[in-house]
């Protein structure tokens, strides 16, 4: 049979029916409130690939490097052609349709929801959970369609990187179909039946207006409920302001999104009762599992129904430390070895040239961006189609680079960019890979031809012809043991050294470096290599799986430094960057992006997204890492900071009991800095790129006025001085997470004035430990004699 009703199933059928339909086929059978359905079975999915011979086309398209963010896009394009391409056969189709006229009632088409249930989906040890297909609201018309959709949707983008990194084979996983019908929620959304990270006997419960679709897919911030099992009562209630709900619009039928009126947009969505019954649902489901429950719920004409129930999978196995390291991960490849030892990075200006007769052999000069000299043959990457052809060895020749070439930099010997300086993607991305690099050569793709051998030279910012002896292209090495302090113990010093963390890959080897923590970890390099923009991802994948992509990145660095601190900065990203990105079409044209809407600015202007990283910071907190320290960029005063903390609370996250901070990046914060610390910030951390850029007014991304980019000005280090003065006097901690913490004079100055902690790229680490040493030595031999 191609359908099974679901009152016929249980969790015995997996196999057959995918998790979610199993799920839901045990909770009917447990007596639990469940809306009627029916599921397409995943042999008929596989019978439908294989009688219509796609089957081996279509895992042959999705057999990709997972890393290849290109050949990804290329791999769900194929496979949903395939699919949507292919007709059903007609015993099939008439079976499906058979089925649901009978849900039918006086006569009328039932409104129903049609959800994907992958055999993979909602295991035990591995959540696949959203990233599959869900669609509201269907009626026959559209119904052969959604469900072939669903189909496809087996083969994501996301679908096919989470399948390969969790080893499951693309053939061996198939597909059912939940046709469900619809309730006509007038409340609804998600529940835990246990604390998510240590299985405490806490319930935490999500609820909004309308469908829930508008709490999963993040389009509200839904009131928050924590129930304490233990003592039987609501232990904290956080009502938010829930500006839309999801309905279905009367007339048409279709799901619509309404603005909800004044009066209902602050109050409580569920009353204790409400809770107390919900709480009862949830044991009875956990109960009847064995196991703590991820439940979505819904509640009509005073009735609650169980939509989908499926075990957490964040729970730790040691409730009270780490989690694993295996959910976290550590993998990445291995930089190539560069020559150049311990060098630090070339300073802005114009790069040397070779002396000794070698003159005539540059073929292209800029700056020395990452240090160490290669060889290897030139690839020309003008589009991310032209990715793939960059292997091993190679030094990857690019206008500019983007969050999706990561994986291509992490295979190249060397990095040449023609745009750019020191403060770059480029730039920035390849001193934590540890791969050599020359940016802002303005002709290096025009120059420089596919398959020439060349030497580049990051430390003095040249590409001569040939190939160096002196360079050593084909040398891997351990990056943790590059990065691991020499000395058995690193310098005691008062002052605290962290790191610069850009990207979760760099995590081991910025924690061997022996830091203090992470004075900052970027967030917008682990939403801009996603390919799309938030709102894009959001609105294609669901509020949950972006959530989920920030907490895996997340993660990945703060279990490398737990117990120690991590400050993670929310997204910063320009928007000639998201530009770039798939949906990326209504990004305003700015003259200047450096000086645009960027930062807390867009954050506070577009708070969607900004909703859902601190939603994920909230889920962070709940599985216990309480080491994160949430920092906000750009802001430049206090109303700033008052919008933050309103979306803070919103999100369940306690500004007086979490630390969390801003950036000092613009003259006007630096003045302000007062107003600030009164406002309730726990530190403040220098941006000195952008504080430099905005006080001299110099665009630190425009290689044509390098020269001029100077992070010792006497105007930038009064504003730090006065700066790190009022803070000490208001009890703020202070901090520096700029390129130029890692610059010996910097550092000088910095201790001097007292700062609390100075974070540095990856590869300076260990100087700055010995320079802040030595600094504060000598201003305590200075204060005896």
């Amino acid at each position: 049979m191609a359908v099974l009703l679901l009152e016929d199933v249980d969790a015995d059928d997996v196999g057959t029916v995918g998790g979610k339909a199993a799920s839901l086929g045990e909770l009917i059978g447990a007596g639990l409130p469940v809306p009627p359905g029916f599921a397409v079975t995943a042999g008929t999915y596989r019978t439908f690939i294989e009688e219509a011979g796609i089957d081996d086309e279509l895992f042959e398209a999705v057999d990709v490097d997972p890393e290849d963010s290109a050949a990804l896009r290329e791999a769900e394009e194929r496979a949903e052609e395939l699919i949507l391409g292919t007709p059903f056969p007609e015993p099939v189709r008439e079976e499906i349709l058979d089925r649901y006229r009978a849900m039918g009632e006086d006569g009328e088409e039932a409104f129903v929801a049609v959800r994907s249930s992958a055999t993979a989906e909602d295991l035990p040890d591995s959540s696949f959970a959203g990233q599959q297909e869900t669609f509201l609201n269907v009626r026959e018309e559209d119904l052969l369609r959604r469900v072939k959709e669903c189909w496809a949707s087996l083969f994501t983008q996301r679908a096919i990187y989470y399948r390969q990194q969790r080893g499951f084979p693309h053939s061996e996983v198939d597909i059912a179909v939940v046709v469900q019908r619809m309730v006509d929620a007038e409340k609804s959304g998600v529940m835990f039946t246990s604390h998510p990270s240590t299985g405490e006997p806490q319930v935490t419960i999500e609820a909004a207006w309308g469908l829930g679709e508008a709490v999963v897919s993040g389009t509200v911030s839904p009131d928050n409920y924590v129930y304490d099992r233990e003592r039987g009562a609501v232990d904290q209630v956080t009502v938010a302001d829930k500006k839309v709900e999801m309905v279905k619009d009367a007339e048409t039928g279709e799901t619509v999104q309404l603005d909800v009126e004044e009066e209902r947009r602050h109050e409580r969505v569920l009353s204790d009762a409400e809770i107390g019954d919900l709480v009862e649902l949830g044991e009875r489901v956990e109960s009847h599992y064995g196991a703590p429950q991820d439940v979505e719920w819904a509640i009509y004409d005073g009735e609650i129904y169980m939509l989908q129930s499926r075990p957490i999978t964040t729970i730790r196995e040691d409730a009270g430390g780490e989690a694993g390291a295996d959910e976290a991960g550590t993998g990445g490849e291995t930089p190539r070895k560069s020559t150049a030892g311990d060098a630090s990075s070339g300073q802005p200006g114009a790069a040397s040239v070779p002396n000794g007769g070698e003159e005539e052999d540059v073929l292209v000069d800029g700056l020395g961006a990452s240090p160490g000299v290669v060889s290897g043959a030139v690839r020309i990457v003008h589009k991310l189609d032209h990715l793939d052809q960059v292997q091993e060895g190679d030094v990857m020749v690019t206008e500019m680079t983007m969050p999706d070439m990561v994986p291509a930099m992490k295979r190249a010997a060397g990095i040449v960019t023609d745009e750019g300086g020191m403060t770059s993607h480029a730039a920035i991305i390849s001193r934590e890979l540890g791969v050599p690099a020359v940016v802002g050569t303005g002709n290096g793709t025009r120059v420089l031809e596919d398959g020439q051998q060349v030497t580049l030279d990051g430390d003095k910012g040249t590409i001569r012809a040939g190939e160096s002896e002196s360079a050593e292209p084909g040398e891997e090495f351990e990056p943790v043991e590059a990065a691991r302090p020499e000395t058995p113990v690193k310098p005691m010093t008062a002052t605290e050294v962290k790191v610069n963390v850009s990207i979760p890959e760099a995590a081991e080897r910025a924690a061997a470096t022996g830091a203090d923590g992470v004075g900052l970890l970027r967030i917008e390099h682990m939403v801009l290599s996603l390919g799309k923009t938030p709102e894009k991802y959001i609105a294609d994948h669901g509020a949950r799986a972006y959530q989920d992509e920030l907490i895996e990145g997340v993660r990945r660095v703060a279990d490398e430094f737990y117990p120690r601190p991590v400050r993670v900065r929310t997204i910063d990203a320009p928007t000639d960057e998201f530009r770039e990105l798939e949906g990326g079409e209504g990004e305003p044209a700015e003259h200047n992006p450096m000086l645009g809407w960027r930062g807390i600015r867009r954050s506070l202007d577009k708070p969607e997204p900004f909703r859902q990283e601190l939603a994920a910071f909230a889920r962070l907190y709940d599985m216990g890492y309480d080491n994160l320290e949430v920092m906000f960029p750009l802001v430049n005063d206090a109303a700033d900071v008052a919008g933050i903390t309103a979306h803070m609370r919103e999100a369940g996250i306690d500004p007086e009991t979490h630390r969390w901070g801003v950036m000092v990046e613009t003259p006007a914060s630096a003045l302000q800095i007062e107003e600030l610390a009164n406002a309730g910030i726990d530190f403040a951390s220098f941006g000195t790129n952008d504080l430099t850029q905005y006080t001299l007014a110099v665009d630190r991304n425009n290689e044509h006025v390098a020269d001029r980019f100077d992070e010792l000005h006497p105007a930038v280090l009064r504003l730090i001085g006065d700066t790190i003065e009022t803070c000490r006097e208001l009890g703020v901690d202070t901090s520096i997470c700029g390129q130029a913490g890692s610059k010996p004079e910097m550092v000088e100055f910095l201790v001097e004035k007292g700062v609390s902690s100075i974070s540095a790229n990856i590869d300076a680490v260990r100087d700055v430990q010995h320079e802040v040493k030595r600094t504060e030595q000598r201003l305590l031999l200075d204060s005896v004699r």
